[in-house]
C-alpha cells in the first residue's frame, strides 16, 4: 500500500506561536477530515501543520508531519514515479519506513535536495524544515494543480493551501491590490502571483523558494510548459497513436486509491475519453459518473448546448451508472458559499456545478472525481483558438483597415450567440499580433473595466496595462513559435492554474474529495506541446488528433458534438431570478460604501445589460463577486463560524433572500 497525501497544509516561519498555527489548521479542516497533525520547533520559531484526506493507505502509517534526520515535511499531493524514484534509492542504500510516496518525497529531499524537483512527476504543495540549515524548502507542482499561498508580516512568514488560514492572524495586511481587482473584472480570475490582496501572493506553479531567518532569500523556477521547443515532425497516424497511448496511460497512473472513484461526465470528449479509459482500469469496473442537469430553455436561448442526451449516451455506450444533478437559479444562492471556498471572487458558475457533484459524490462515499479538464488547454478546443485561426483571413490587413474591423465589431448585436461571439473575437483586431493573442483571455473589456473602477483607482492603474504579465509570458517565447501554441502557453500558465484548477481544487476539497485532471498529466502535456499544430487545431476542428484518436472508443456524436462549457445560462437568469440579488449587492449605496467602483457606471452598465445593448451579465457578476467577497474577507460578516458547508444544504448567513 502506498499513502497519497491529498490534504491541507499551513504553516510559519518567524514569531507566532502554537495556537495561531492550530487556528491556521482549522481553517482548512475540510481539506482533510480524516486526520490532523501539528509540529512545532523547540524554539517555536517554525510551525507545520496538516490536515488529510485518506484516499489510498488508510492506516496512520504515514502520518504527518513526518520528520527523519531533522527534516520535517508536510505535504499535499501524489506522485505517479513514486515507485521508480522508492527503487534508485533502495539501489543507492536508503531504507523505507513506510509504502507512501509522502516518505519518498522526504527521502528524495535528504538525497538530493531541492534539486530533487526535477526528478518529481505528480501533483503537489510542499513545505520542508531543515533544522541543519535552518531553512524552509517549498514548492508547487508544474501544472498548478495543487495551490500554495504565502505571506510576509513584520513577524515572519506564512503559507497555506488557502487564503482563509490568514484570517485570523491579526498582523496580516489586508489592504486590495488594485491590480488584483482590475485583473478579476478584465479575466475573471488574476493571473500569476497577484490575489485581491497586496501581502498575499500564490506561488507560481513550477517554482520553488527557500526561506532563511523568516524571509523568503531565493525563488526560483524548476519547470516551465514546454512551448519553448520547436514541435517534432511525424505523420498523422504516428500523432494519433501516440496521443491514444498518452490519454490511456495518463488515466490509468490516476486510477491508483482504496476508496472509491467516481467522475465527471458531460458526454464531451474530454471527460468521455477520460471515462472510457478508467472504467476499463476501475476497480470492480464500476465507476459512477455525475453529469448537471438543467433548464434546456433557457440554455438554448443563450446558444448553450445540453450535454445530457450526449452524457447519457456515452454512459451507456461505456457501461457506466450516471446520476443527474440538478442545478438552477436558486442555485446561485451558493454563490457566497463559493466565494468563500475559493478564497478569490472568481465571476463563473461553474464551481457551483463542480461543487454540487462534489457533494452529492461525497454523500455516496466516493472521495475521488476524475475530471475531463485540460483537453481544451492542451489540444485546443476553446473557441479562443478557432478564433486565432480564423485570424489568417483578415490578420494582413494594414492597422488602419484592423481598427475599422473592431470598431464594426463594437455594434454587433449581444443577444444572438454567433453575434455575440464575433464581436468578442474581432473587438480587438486592431491590437498587434501578440497584445491580441492575451486579449482572448478578456472578459470584461479593459476600457469598460477602467471606466467602472473608482476615480481615484483608475488613476493609480493608469501607468500598466493588465495585460503585462500575459505579455511578458510570451516574451519568454521563441520568436518562432506558433501562434496556437503561444495561445496555449497562455492557457496553460494563466488560465489552467489561476481559473481552473483553483476552483477545482478548492470546491472539490470542501466537500472532502480530491479532483483528479489526468489530462493535466505532465508526461501527457509534454506530449500534446510537441504535437505538430495543425493537428491540434485543423481549420475548424479543434483537437482534431484527440477526437481521431478516441475514434474507437466512443460514439461519432460524442466526439463531433458541438462545443459547449460547463456553466449556466447567466444571462437569462440575471435578468430574471437574480435580479433582486443583483439589487441588494450593486446598489449606489453598497458600490459607494465599498469604495472599488464608480456607482454611476456601474448603474449605466446594469441599464445597458438590461436593455440588450451590452452584454454586462458576466461583468456585473464579477462585481457582485467582489462585494460578496469584500463581506467575506474585509468586513468579516459573512464567514461561517466553524468550516465550511459541505452537503449543499448550510449556507453562510448572508442576510441575502433566497431567489424565489
Amino acid at each position: 500500500m502506498v499513502e497519497a497525501a491529498m490534504c491541507g497544509i499551513t504553516g510559519y516561519l518567524g514569531r507566532f506561536d502554537e495556537a495561531e498555527l492550530e487556528g491556521m489548521s482549522r481553517r482548512i479542516a475540510h481539506r482533510g477530515p480524516d486526520g490532523a497533525g501539528r509540529w512545532v520547533s523547540e524554539d517555536r520559531q517554525v510551525g507545520l501543520a496538516h490536515r488529510r484526506l485518506s484516499i489510498i493507505d488508510l492506516t496512520s502509517a504515514a502520518s504527518q508531519p513526518m520528520a527523519e534526520d531533522d527534516v520535517v515535511l508536510i505535504y499535499n499531493g501524489e506522485l505517479y514515479n513514486y515507485v521508480e524514484l522508492r527503487e534508485k534509492m533502495m539501489q543507492a542504500g536508503i531504507r523505507f519506513k513506510t509504502r507512501s510516496d509522502t516518505e519518498v518525497v522526504l527521502k528524495m529531499y535528504l538525497w538530493k535536495g531541492v534539486d530533487m524537483l526535477t526528478s518529481l512527476n505528480g501533483i503537489f504543495a510542499f513545505a520542508i524544515w531543515d533544522k541543519r540549515s535552518r531553512t524552509l524548502f517549498a514548492a508547487r507542482d508544474g501544472i498548478g494543480v495543487k495551490p500554495f499561498y504565502y505571506t510576509e508580516t513584520a513577524r515572519g512568514l506564512l503559507f497555506s493551501s488557502e487564503i482563509k488560514s490568514f484570517l485570523d492572524i491579526h498582523d496580516v495586511d489586508w489592504s486590495v491590490d488594485p491590480e488584483g481587482l482590475r485583473a478579476y473584472m478584465t479575466y475573471h480570475w488574476s493571473p500569476g502571483e497577484a490575489t485581491m490582496i497586496k501581502s498575499v501572493r500564490k506561488l507560481l506553479p513550477g517554482h520553488a523558494f527557500v526561506a532563511r531567518g523568516h524571509r523568503i532569500e531565493r525563488m526560483w523556477s524548476f519547470y516551465d510548459l514546454p512551448y519553448a521547443s520547436a514541435p517534432q515532425e511525424m505523420s498523422a497516424e504516428e500523432a494519433i497513436s501516440i496521443v491514444h497511448d498518452g490519454v490511456k496511460n495518463a488515466v490509468e497512473r490516476q486510477m491508483v486509491a482504496d476508496v472509491p472513484v467516481g467522475a465527471f461526465l458531460s458526454g464531451g470528449l474530454d471527460s468521455s475519453s477520460v471515462v472510457a479509459f478508467a472504467k476499463a482500469s476501475a476497480r470492480g469496473g464500476r465507476l459512477p459518473c455525475f453529469t448537471i442537469r438543467f433548464d434546456r430553455a433557457d440554455a438554448r436561448q443563450e446558444g448553450i448546448e445540453d450535454d445530457l442526451p450526449y452524457a447519457h449516451r456515452v454512459a451507456r455506450h461505456i457501461g457506466v451508472d450516471l446520476e443527474e444533478v440538478s442545478v438552477g437559479p436558486e442555485s446561485l444562492n451558493l454563490l457566497p458559499d463559493m466565494i468563500y471556498m475559493m478564497d478569490e471572487p472568481q465571476a463563473d458558475v461553474s464551481p457551483i456545478n463542480a461543487y454540487l457533484i462534489s457533494s452529492v459524490a461525497r454523500r455516496q462515499g466516493i472521495k475521488v472525481l476524475l475530471s475531463g479538464m485540460g483537453g481544451d488547454d492542451i489540444f485546443t478546443g476553446y473557441r479562443r483558438h478557432y478564433a486565432l485561426e480564423q485570424e489568417r483571413y483578415w490578420r494582413w490587413l494594414p492597422g488602419a483597415a484592423r481598427a475599422t474591423v473592431a470598431q464594426l465589431a463594437s455594434h454587433m448585436p449581444v443577444r444572438i450567440p454567433l453575434m455575440r461571439q464575433m464581436r468578442k473575437a474581432l473587438s480587438y483586431a486592431h491590437l498587434p499580433q501578440r497584445e491580441r493573442i492575451a486579449s482572448y483571455f478578456y472578459w470584461g473589456h479593459p476600457d469598460l473595466v477602467a471606466s467602472l473602477l473608482a476615480p481615484d483607482l483608475r488613476q493609480e492603474l493608469a501607468g500598466e496595462g493588465v495585460e503585462a504579465p500575459l505579455m511578458a509570458a510570451l516574451e519568454r517565447l521563441p520568436a518562432a513559435t506558433s501562434l496556437t501554441n503561444q495561445m496555449l502557453y497562455l492557457d496553460g500558465k494563466f488560465f489552467v492554474p489561476d481559473h481552473n484548477l483553483n476552483f477545482f481544487d478548492k470546491v472539490s476539497m470542501a466537500c472532502g474529495v480530491e479532483c483528479r485532471v489526468p489530462l493535466l498529466d505532465i508526461e501527457l502535456v509534454k506530449i500534446a506541446a510537441a504535437l505538430p499544430t495543425r493537428f491540434k487545431q485543423a481549420g475548424r476542428e479543434g483537437k482534431w488528433v484527440f477526437k481521431k484518436a478516441m475514434e474507437a472508443h466512443l460514439p461519432h456524436q460524442a466526439i463531433y458534438r458541438p462545443k459547449t462549457g460547463f456553466g449556466m445560462p447567466l444571462r437569462t437568469w440575471m435578468r430574471n431570478e437574480l435580479r433582486d440579488l443583483q439589487e441588494d449587492l450593486l446598489s449606489p449605496q453598497v458600490i459607494r460604501s465599498r469604495g472599488f467602483f464608480d456607482p454611476q457606471e456601474v448603474q449605466k452598465l446594469r441599464a445597458a445589460n438590461e436593455s440588450g445593448h451590452v452584454d454586462g451579465s458576466y461583468t456585473l457578476l464579477s462585481l457582485m463577486s467582489i462585494e460578496l467577497w469584500g463581506r467575506i474577507f474585509l468586513d468579516r460578516t459573512m464567514t461561517p463560524a466553524a468550516g465550511i458547508p459541505t452537503s449543499g444544504e448550510r449556507h453562510l448567513d448572508t442576510g441575502i433572500p433566497e431567489v424565489a
